[in-house]
């Protein structure tokens, strides 16, 4: 039988780019799913920010936001939604890092490589509150 669990993971985020790491979070709930094999969706229903799996090292994670702010260009003159928020630099930014992903879940585990973490890329801080729904469903 399969078995589906739904959780949120909730954060508050303090810059406006900022990476925060929620593997444990994420796999605090696989384990408490008792699922053995399957999947685990992790997915941030927001327009602003991007759910990214890398190593959690000090320096590339002050590279990953140098680099995401280059991409993305807040402030540009060019983003005509700007002038509605501000924030188009974060909307793009989503858009192109993605608001989710899928791991596989083996032996009752969450599958990841050594040095791959799970992470919520905040590109529209700072926010009192941002959730991310991880679903986890298997047998």
């Amino acid at each position: 039988m399969v078995k589906v669990t739904v959780e949120y993971i909730r954060v508050k985020t303090s810059e406006r780019f900022q990476l925060i790491d929620i593997t444990k979070n994420v796999e605090e709930i696989v384990e408490k799913s008792g699922v053995k094999n399957g999947i685990a969706l992790v997915y941030a229903p927001h327009a602003t920010v991007a759910i990214i799996v890398n190593e959690h090292e000090g320096g590339l994670i002050n590279d990953i936001l140098v680099k995401a702010k280059e991409f993305t260009e807040p402030g540009s003159p060019k983003w005509r939604h700007n002038v509605v928020d501000d924030n188009a630099h974060a909307h793009i930014g989503s858009a192109f890092f993605g608001s989710d992903r899928v791991f596989p879940i083996v032996n009752g585990r969450l599958v990841r490589g050594t040095w791959q973490n799970i992470f919520l890329l905040e590109m529209d801080g700072p926010r009192p509150s941002r959730e991310i729904l991880v679903v986890v469903m298997g047998e």
